[in-house]
């Protein structure tokens, strides 16, 4: 009898390991395929999956951009009181918002609408042979399907952190107004004073576009490799959120580290 077989722990954590290696090397050939197709990609279908994912997009983002940003403020206030730093709240919410909180929060947002729907559909085409009818009509389904994709949810997330970066300093100014009395010209002078400059902002659009790329791939793998008929699509999705969230933590640590 192996030790492995004596040690169910040491089998299942052999079990996890082989699985995520599976889940993270089936990741990376389909990054490998959609480059190579990444001239190939349909034009309609890329405005179709763009409308669909940024534009429909706008309203949950601009919600959560607006309390991020007073939220940002509500925890700020109690230093601000203490010290009277009316003029560094811009700074304040505005470091945490730019680099750090408004990227992974719209990550997040974009995940469950976005990436959920899109593990759904292709889940959906794949049980349903749809996927093997485009074959058999010598389409490529990676250059026709998920590269329109792929392409839509990149840009999709960098689009909508520069949107909720906006909208979550407007709304913690007007919050700082309301709660402190700081007016928004002091506010926008203390975020633009020197101490914030464009590093910030690329460094939220840089996180954005990583979260963007393991966003796409989860979504796109586990909806590709859907088994099962309807229940294997439920399970797709769920595996597709969960490693999405997981991946965008881990990458935001590590690019907040290295940056």
């Amino acid at each position: 009898m192996t030790e492995a077989v004596r040690n169910p722990r040491l089998h299942a954590l052999g079990a996890a390991s082989i699985e995520l290696a599976e889940i993270v090397g089936g990741m990376g050939v389909l990054l490998a395929r959609i480059l190579v197709r990444i001239h190939k990609f349909d034009g309609e279908e890329l405005v179709k999956n763009l409308y669909k994912m940024a534009v429909k997009s706008l309203p949950i983002v601009a919600v959560t951009a607006l309390f991020t940003g007073a939220i940002m403020v509500i925890q700020a206030a109690v230093i601000v009181k203490r010290f009277n730093a009316e003029g560094l709240l811009g700074w304040g919410a505005g470091f945490g918002t730019l680099r750090e909180i408004a990227p992974l929060l719209t990550a997040l947002m974009i995940s469950g609408r976005v990436g959920a729907n899109n593990t759904a559909e292709l889940g959906t085409m794949v049980v349903t042979e749809q996927i093997d009818a485009l074959r058999v009509l010598a389409i490529d389904p990676i250059a026709f399907l998920i590269v329109p994709r792929f392409i839509a949810i990149l840009a999709t997330l960098v689009m909508m952190t520069l949107f909720a970066d906006a909208l979550a300093l407007f709304g913690a100014a007007y919050t700082g107004q309301g709660l402190l009395g700081v007016e928004p010209m002091t506010f926008f002078n203390g975020l633009t004073g020197g101490l914030l400059d464009f590093g910030d902002v690329f460094n939220g659009l840089f996180k954005s576009f990583v979260f963007a790329l393991v966003m796409a791939l989860a979504s796109c793998h586990f909806g590709l490799a859907t088994k099962g008929g309807a229940p294997g699509v439920g399970r797709a999705v769920n595996a597709s959120v969960v490693a999405s969230a997981a991946g965008i933590f881990v990458l935001d640590y590590l690019v907040s580290f290295l940056g």
